[in-house]
This record gives structure tokens, C-alpha cells and sequence, in this order.
């Protein structure tokens, strides 16, 4: 069954498939690594996101209601299965990915998610491609820091174009990465973009341990 027949489902009030965790953990590892050599510019960790990690960013996911959730750079699915348990039944989970081997491969694996193969630059295009003019929470696991600064900007200006008032944008950063000029470069524009930026203990759960952003209220220019 299709994201969009799961919804139908659900507003004719049939029950829809239950949303399970992304995949053996032994596949994740597998999958990511796969990634990683054929394309190490894209990957910028080490190892999957933890389910510490993955909880703490799907904390912004609203529990009730009919919300609108996307991810940006889902990866193996690691946070996207944390985001499906904390999303009611009436919600909408979408995923951007670039990368042609990982859609597959999560759309294979996790066949309830709604899969979007597109530059998280072209944000607002692709979710409009699908229906979707704005959004309630968007989780990122991209890797900020080797992006260059005009991609930083680029699509975080994507992200406060599509959010609706009161939603919020979360991301993370490694400990070990803040003093990179990336890291350095894109927490700056956070504070640019967003008029709330707060920042999370230290995930130390975490391979390496990181830091959650958690932004709302863009400026919109």
C-alpha cells in the first residue's frame, strides 16, 4: 500500500499498516557503509544516527492531530523510525534524499515512508510536486558542516519558506566537528535564519556525541 492509500485509509477511517522501526540494525550499518565509500562527500558521519539520538530529534514531531513531517537526508532510516512512533495516525511522513541507492534502499525497507528523491536546495518545489504547501516539523541529518555556505543557505531558506507558524526545525551537530569552520559557519546562519535557535545537552549516546538544534520562527525575506 502507498503513502497516499495509507492516508486515504486513514481519513476513511481503515486502518493502516503499522509503522515499524527502520530496518535491522545489522542493514543500517550495512547500508550506510555501502554509502559511504561510493559517495564519502555526501556522508558526512561516521555511523548511523543512535535511537538516543534519533528520539530527541523526532521530540519536535507533533503526537496529535493530522501534522506534516519532513526529513531531510533520512540516510538508512535511522531517525525516520523514531519520527513514525511518535507521529499520530492522521500524519504525513516524507523524506527528501538525493542519493538514487538510498531510495531504494528505503523504500524497500521502509515501505510506509514517503520517499521524495530531490535536493533538499529544492525543497519547496519537491513538496509541492506532492501536494504539500507547508509543513510542521522538518528534521535534517545533513551533514552541515561540508557544505559549502551557499548550500547552508540555500536550504535553510528552503526550510523557513515551507514551515507553518508554530512549527519548529530540528538538526544536529558533533561535539567533536563545532570547531570546524563549517560548524562554525552554520550555526551562525541558524541564528540568521531562525529567531529561535536552542541548543540541546550533549547526546552522548551517540556515535560520535552531538548537540540537537532546535529552531523556530524564521525570517522570511
Amino acid at each position: 500500500m502507498t503513502p497516499a492509500e495509507q492516508t486515504r485509509g486513514r481519513q476513511r477511517g481503515v486502518a493502516a499498516p503499522l509503522r515499524s522501526g527502520a530496518g535491522s540494525t545489522l542493514a543500517n550499518y550495512r547500508a550506510f557503509f555501502e554509502r559511504a565509500v561510493r559517495k564519502p562527500n555526501l556522508v558526512g558521519a561516521v555511523a548511523p544516527s543512535s535511537p538516543s539520538l534519533a528520539r530527541e530529534m523526532a521530540s519536535v514531531v507533533p503526537s496529535s492531530g493530522a501534522p506534516v513531517v519532513v526529513e531531510l537526508g533520512p540516510g538508512t532510516g535511522a531517525i525516520s523510525g523514531a519520527i513514525a512512533e511518535r507521529l499520530p495516525a492522521g500524519g504525513r511522513q516524507v523524506a527528501i534524499e538525493l542519493d538514487g541507492g538510498m531510495v531504494e534502499y528505503l523504500r524497500a525497507e521502509l515501505p510506509w515512508l514517503e520517499v521524495v528523491q530531490g535536493d533538499a536546495a529544492r525543497l519547496g518545489e519537491l513538496l509541492a510536486e506532492i501536494g504539500v504547501s507547508e509543513v510542521d516539523a522538518v528534521v535534517s541529518g545533513l551533514p552541515w558542516s561540508i557544505f559549502p555556505a551557499t548550500l547552508q543557505r540555500d536550504i535553510l531558506r528552503q526550510v523557513g519558506s515551507v514551515l507553518a507558524p508554530g512549527g519548529a526545525f530540528t538538526t544536529f551537530a558533533y561535539v567533536h566537528a563545532l570547531g570546524m569552520t563549517g560548524a562554525r559557519q552554520f550555526r551562525r546562519r541558524l541564528d540568521l535564519t531562525f529567531d529561535e535557535v536552542l541548543t540541546s545537552h550533549t547526546v552522548w549516546r551517540n556515535v560520535p556525541p552531538a548537540r540537537i538544534y532546535v529552531c523556530r520562527r524564521p525570517h522570511l525575506d
